[in-house]
């Protein structure tokens, strides 16, 4: 995402999408009521009552939101609103729809923006180095991509090896087709880094079938065995070291661990009531939301209180954290959407 220009002062955001993943971001920044402009088609009436022809034609439009929809099957986002400037030819308070596209640019107006959305904008303008991960043994393997949006599964592959480790070799055709199949997708998706998980050694097999210049993009750490519940513990893996510092996934996962410590030290607290109280006695150090348990608060009609909630938090130097990863949000859902970590025991 680029941000052509903003001043947050007055509301305004002029953004241009550049990747599908910047759909997903504004699907939980833009909310109804703020403004949204843009350029877009619209059905037209030429000619008299009774003799007309309707055609399409690119307009400018600024509408005010009623509803977000975000279909990541086909990367697209759908902001559903009246309209409230436009030409002359057009109604206002009409009804129109944006669909939004890589390479459009918005102009977004909120009456105010909190530091966490701030935050969120920015962090959606920094490129993020692309990691394709693969977790395998001698017989399958998953291989996947992880995006801001978390792990992303492209494939998987099952070989029919031999069983004994003896008989298995860096020449097997297994390993021989998972690293092609690797290589591929490193060429193909122009991925920055290559993550290979396994049980005891398999890994040197495949790292001995891979191109050099790919093999020279590789990292390697032990996992204990193949599936997509292991991709968690690859992510906290300390050979990987700070090398994914910049994935969210990790990110996230750090989080939920600090506060699961913090739980048991009794400095923590979770659920709606506790996040009032502690919020309003500006006793927070850290509050941690799910995306889902804000969503949610839209649908459910309460989401101002919800909002106004997370700024008075930030308003107590409080770091507000929307946790967007599956595994860490149904860990914080578990905890009632919302907990956070104390800067003293109460």
């Amino acid at each position: 995402m680029d941000i052509i220009k903003h001043d947050y002062k007055t509301g305004e955001a002029t953004i241009r999408i550049t990747d599908e993943e910047d759909l997903w971001h504004l699907s939980h920044l833009i909310e109804p009521e703020d403004l949204v402009k843009g350029q877009t088609e619209r059905k037209i009436k030429i000619g008299s009552e009774d003799n007309f022809k309707v055609v399409r034609k690119k307009v400018y439009l600024k509408l005010e939101t009623e509803k977000t929809e975000y279909v990541p099957e086909n990367n697209s986002l759908r902001i559903l609103g009246p309209i409230k400037e436009g030409p002359d030819d057009v109604s206002l308070g009409s009804y129109h729809s944006f669909n939004l596209e890589i390479n459009d640019i918005i102009t977004l107006t909120k009456k105010t923006w909190s530091n966490y959305q701030i935050k969120r904008l920015k962090e959606s303008t920094i490129p993020r180095k692309k990691s394709l991960l693969t977790i395998f043994d001698r017989e399958e393997a998953i291989i996947g991509i992880l995006t801001q949006k978390g792990f992303e599964k492209l494939t998987e592959i099952k070989g029919d090896v031999k069983k004994k480790i003896e008989n298995s070799s860096g020449s097997d055709s297994f390993f021989k087709e998972l690293a092609k199949t690797i290589h591929e997708y490193k060429e193909r998706l122009k991925t920055d880094r290559i993550i290979l998980g396994s049980p005891a050694f398999w890994k040197e097999y495949v790292l001995k079938e891979l191109p050099e210049e790919t093999r020279k993009k590789t990292m390697t750490c032990t996992i204990s065995n193949v599936s997509e519940t292991s991709i968690k513990e690859l992510l906290k893996s300390p050979e990987l070291g700070k090398t994914l510092d910049d994935d969210r996934s990790a990110l996230e996962e750090k989080h939920i661990e600090e506060l699961m410590k913090a739980i048991s030290e009794e400095k923590a607290f979770y659920g709606i009531k506790e996040a009032t109280e502690k919020i309003n006695l500006g006793a927070t150090s850290q509050v941690i939301i799910s995306e889902k348990f804000l969503k949610e608060s839209r649908d459910k009609g309460n989401y101002k209180e919800i909002d106004k909630l997370l700024r008075t938090a930030e308003g107590t130097n409080s770091e507000v954290i929307i946790i967007t990863q599956k595994e860490p949000i149904t860990k914080i859902d578990g905890l009632g959407g919302i907990a956070g970590i104390l800067r003293w025991k109460i």
